[in-house]
């Protein structure tokens, strides 16, 4: 929002106690695994030991541990991350770190065309777009095309230092979508010498092959006055199908009857009694057959399908007998190929300056395999007209009665209705969907640091350039266009030869296409359905950034530290589409071209003032504060601000209190503002199906007022209207967003006694509320506000003006457009413990335990009727507790790790089950009537409601010196001990829940590391 500057300076002026409105904070630019500037190589061992004990906090220089800080601070050190014995990242960091979860993951993929390979994290499940992840403190360019989100999969885990995570509200510190807290990969820069790793694992149950090669390799030169570190590292998960795993060969489509009040399951005799069945009894089948099923309407009784190239007539009422499980063709884990390859070179210019640099380079290749496309007389495809640039809709149609391919009885059955031929057939002979997707993105950066005023203040500035480009091909979808007229085919005037009846059609490669029976379509006829469409996306990030930091003045309990800094960035992104994807007319989305970019400068700071020292039940206090002023070139946004202000509160020696205040925003990203009107078809009802002239359901009142039904019932009164179920929902970026708003309050302490040592634990209490979350609108909850509201249809309703219908009263379009519609709240306490005992002789044992309440998780938004807001703790994937905790033994160059991960029981579906809760109401109603209709025992919901899941790993590690300062470590171990897998979960891929390991099961690894 456009705000005048002398309102954010007075607001920033309150915030940061009076000093600092423009004080910056330069966290981002500061290099975590640093050197001092300044003979930093010539440091002691045991200094160097020492320091690294404590974690440098970003944009402080002050070293300090999760104990020690008034910002919540979880982390994972390098041992942490070999225990897991994992190569994907993202695993690592869900696995260790309550606080964060999946965004997307290559067991969550499947079904996305542009995030298939992408593994990205959320904080608070706030998403990965209000999670900024920054790699060695930096600000990265963005792997995706529909917002700011850095794939972890472009960061192998070999190259991992460690990881810093800060929740809650950061964007005073670091800037725009530090909404939830910020992720910091450190990688590996401070290695001296030679070292190479093999990394190798499979699941017991066979296939979820993963296997790691690491090189790295660290010197000093000159003098010791430059330093080079390379890496370089190969990665390829083998991925895991669905024929690697029984469960996911269980066909199961569950439902609830609320007649008969029993769980029901879809068999070959429909649907029945969940009770009442055997496993082997559920079927979950698809009409579209690879020979095809012809006649499949309510105006035939008899109807047609091909078992393999043999004619059969007994279709009707037997799809779940003899239709297709489509779920075969889907993939639980996709796999990819990923290598990475990183160059550091430092080097001091004069005793006072040094120039640092690093580039790294890493790329991501998936290939994700579907099922054949499914297509029927009823498949709708949207285009752009290539002349006048209208959208519409083409439809595959009907097989016309008189093509020369339809055997005479289907023709004959035909005549009985309108002269048509309905049709539904899965095309293998074009072959499986495929989307490949090759990624390479391009970091780096250089710099110089030095010292000023006698080496009492520091100084950073730097370029920052960042290139992602995603290559997809997406294979074998269908040209709607060319399959109409494929289809429409005839006798030439030889009255032998088929041809395309469209003279057009044949003069640009027409071929005439044969559907009946399995390998009916020629190779020729494929190549002329077949569509091929191409994406590319390129996103590009600019940053020219400088700071200096050093103590501004003396107060009694100490000097005052401050950081001034700037900050420009340019965020450009642009998205190239072959005539495919541009023009639309196929199988797969609308997705036009476009290009954009966001440019902002910001001035940023921060302070830390000691207020008491030594003095009673006051050993330390301070007060930190840090602002952000940011100016974009965007038109609702002009000028913001961002502030923090925290307090650290140390009672005695061992306890600290810590609170903190925030302010934060988020910008929209370049897609959010730019991306035109982009198809999608989502899976959701027509609000108006089964509307009749008397008809009471929600919306209905309305309905009968849209004038395609209103003109069928003035006809027909016992009219009654049928959707056909389209599901076209396209999304579109809006130029008039504003930012989002943030607001964080985190209150804790810290105790470490003195009676116990070795003993830490912090308890963390944590509120964050953002409004005017950008956001759009289910589909869902677009159809209820323009039919579902006192508002009369015709009247003026921005929710009626997005949804669109044919001349039947069909939908044709629900336009989901991003609006600032939301407020997220979260609320819940994170606990934190460590302790750390020496055994003496045997050696020492390390706990550590991370623990996350959520006492909130709320969704706010405002439509025609008012507010509704949306608890989902518990519900969706929302878990109200989630944990991790290890126990380590150290002895001499052993090393064995016990971990544990622990997610509450949870509700699957929110919705279906206020649902069934009404439904039991109704249900209590009838028996307290006396109703016949009562049902005296109804059953809870199945599959619906989740135990909590515990799931167990056990590492070790075996160090081995060698001859001439070699050493060979060995290292493995088991995740998953137990093989738990979690519950049947019939809604996900493979009935696996992905939250849950997504059907690998019990994994084993090992690896092997050689270091001179």
């Amino acid at each position: 929002m456009n705000k005048k500057l002398i309102t954010l300076a007075v607001q920033a002026a309150i915030a940061g106690s009076a000093l600092l409105s423009i004080l910056p904070t330069f966290a981002q630019e500061i290099d975590q695994v640093e050197k001092q500037i300044v003979s930093s190589k010539n440091t002691p061992e045991k200094k160097v030991k020492e320091i690294d004990e404590k974690i440098t906090v970003t944009g402080s220089r002050l070293r300090r541990d999760n104990f020690n800080v008034s910002t919540p601070l979880v982390t994972l050190d390098k041992d942490d991350i070999e225990d897991s014995g994992l190569g994907e990242l993202t695993e690592i960091l869900v696995d260790g770190i309550p606080s964060l979860s999946f965004s997307t993951s290559n067991t969550s993929s499947q079904s996305s065309a542009s995030s298939t390979g992408i593994t990205t994290v959320q904080l608070r499940n706030l998403g990965s777009n209000r999670t900024l992840t920054l790699i060695d403190g930096r600000r990265v360019v963005s792997n995706s095309k529909s917002g700011n989100a850095v794939s972890l999969s472009t960061i192998p885990a070999g190259m991992v230092a460690r990881t810093e995570v800060i929740t809650g509200g950061n964007s005073a510190t670091y800037g725009a979508d530090a909404v939830a807290g910020v992720v910091n990969i450190i990688t590996q820069t401070d290695k001296e010498g030679f070292s190479f790793k093999a990394r190798g694992g499979e699941s017991t149950d066979g296939e979820a092959r993963e296997f790691t090669l690491d090189v790295n390799y660290g010197t000093s030169f000159a003098n010791n006055k430059g330093y080079l570190y390379f890496s370089t590292n190969w990665d390829r998960q083998f991925g895991l199908r669905q024929e690697d795993r029984s469960r996911a060969s269980i066909e199961a489509d569950n439902g609830y009857d609320n007649d008969l009040m029993c769980n029901t399951i879809s068999t070959a005799e429909g649907d029945v009694c969940l009770r009442d069945t055997t496993q082997d009894q559920w079927r979950s089948r698809s009409d579209g057959t690879f020979g095809g099923v012809f006649l499949e309407s309510s105006n035939f009784d008899t109807q047609y399908w091909y078992d393999g190239t043999t004619l059969k007539d007994d279709w009707k009422g037997n799809e779940e007998l003899y239709g297709i499980d489509s779920d075969q063709f889907v993939m639980l884990k996709v796999p990819s190929d990923r290598f990475s390859t990183a160059l550091k070179v430092d080097f001091d210019l004069t005793d006072d300056v040094m120039f640092y640099s690093q580039i790294q380079v890493s790329g991501n290749f998936t290939d994700n395999l579907k099922t054949p496309e499914d297509s029927y007389e009823g498949e709708e495809a949207t285009f752009t007209d290539r002349v006048t640039g209208e959208p519409g809709v083409v439809e595959a149609g009907y097989i016309p009665i008189n093509n020369p391919y339809v055997p005479d009885v289907i023709r004959e059955t035909a005549s009985q209705y309108k002269d048509r031929i309905y049709w539904d057939r899965r095309f293998a002979e074009v072959g499986p969907v495929i989307t490949e997707n090759e990624r390479i993105t391009v970091r780096t950066w250089a710099g110089l640091q030095g010292t000023m005023f006698d080496n009492s203040w520091d100084w950073d500035v730097s370029v920052n350039y960042g290139r992602y480009r995603q290559d997809q091909l997406r294979k074998n979808e269908i040209d709607v266009f060319n399959l109409i007229n494929a289809l429409d085919a005839g006798y030439a005037e030889d009255g032998i030869t088929i041809q395309c009846n469209d003279a057009d059609a044949r003069a640009t490669g027409c071929v005439p296409i044969n559907l009946f029976g399995e390998g009916s379509v020629t190779a020729e006829a494929a190549n002329y359905i077949r569509a091929n469409a191409r994406l590319k996306t390129i996103n590009e990030l600019i940053t020219f950034s400088g700071y200096m930091t050093g103590d501004l003045f003396e107060l009694p309990a100490g000097s005052v530290p401050v950081v001034f800094g700037f900050e420009y960035r340019i965020d450009k992104q642009e998205a190239k589409t072959s005539d495919e994807f541009t023009y639309g007319g196929i199988t797969a989305n609308l997705i036009p071209s476009f290009k954009g970019q966001i440019k902002v400068a910001e001035l940023f700071g921060e302070a830390s003032f000691p207020l008491i020292r030594d003095a009673s039940f006051a050993k330390h206090v301070s007060i930190e504060t840090s602002g952000r002023v940011s100016q974009y070139d965007l038109n609702n946004i002009d000028i913001v601000g961002s502030y923090k202000l925290g307090f650290l509160w140390q009672v005695v020696d061992g306890l600290n209190i810590r609170g903190n205040w925030a302010i934060a925003q988020r910008a929209p990203s370049v897609g959010d503002i730019f991306e035109p009107l982009a198809g999608d078809f989502d899976s959701f009802d027509d609000l108006c199906d089964e509307v009749t002239a008397t008809s009471t359901d929600l919306g209905h009142d309305n309905c009968r007022l849209i004038p395609e039904i209103a003109a069928e019932i003035n006809t027909d009164p016992s009219f009654e209207f049928e959707s056909e179920g389209n599901n076209y929902s396209p999304g579109a970026g809006n130029p008039d967003l504003e930012e989002e708003k943030g607001k964080t309050t985190t209150l804790g302490f810290t105790y470490q006694p003195a009676y116990l040592e070795g003993f830490q634990i912090a308890i963390d209490y944590f509120d964050i509320t953002i409004d005017d979350a950008i956001s759009a609108f289910s589909n869902e909850r677009i159809l209820e506000e323009c039919y579902a509201t006192d508002i009369v249809l015709g009247d003026e309703n921005e929710f009626c003006d997005v949804i669109t219908r044919n001349s039947e009263g069909q939908l044709t379009q629900v336009i989901q457009r991003s609006y600032n519609i939301d407020e997220v709240s979260t609320r819940g306490i994170d606990y934190a413990l460590a302790y750390r005992h020496d055994l003496n002789n045997y050696g020492r044992l390390k706990f550590k335990m991370d623990w996350t309440h959520l006492l909130e998780y709320s969704n706010t938004s405002t439509g025609n009727e008012g507010k509704i807001k949306t608890d989902l703790v518990g519900f969706d994937d929302i878990f109200e507790n989630s944990a991790s905790a290890s126990l380590t033994w150290s002895y001499e160059d052993l090393r064995i790790s016990w971990r544990t991960k622990y997610l509450s029981s949870i509700t699957d579906d929110r919705e279906l089950q206020i649902e069934w809760e009404e439904d039991i109401v109704d249900n209590a109603e009838r028996c307290s009537n006396g109703d016949e209709d009562c049902i005296a025992n109804p059953e809870s919901l199945a599959f619906q409601h989740f135990p909590s899941y515990f799931r167990h790993d056990i590492s070790a590690s075996y160090e081995v010196g060698m001859d001439n300062d070699m050493e060979v470590k060995f290292s493995g171990g088991i995740k998953n001990i137990f093989n738990d897998n979690g519950d049947f979960y019939v809604t996900s891929r493979g009935n696996y829940k992905s939250e849950y390991g997504g059907g690998v099961g019990r994994f084993f690894h090992l690896a092997v590391e050689v270091t001179f």
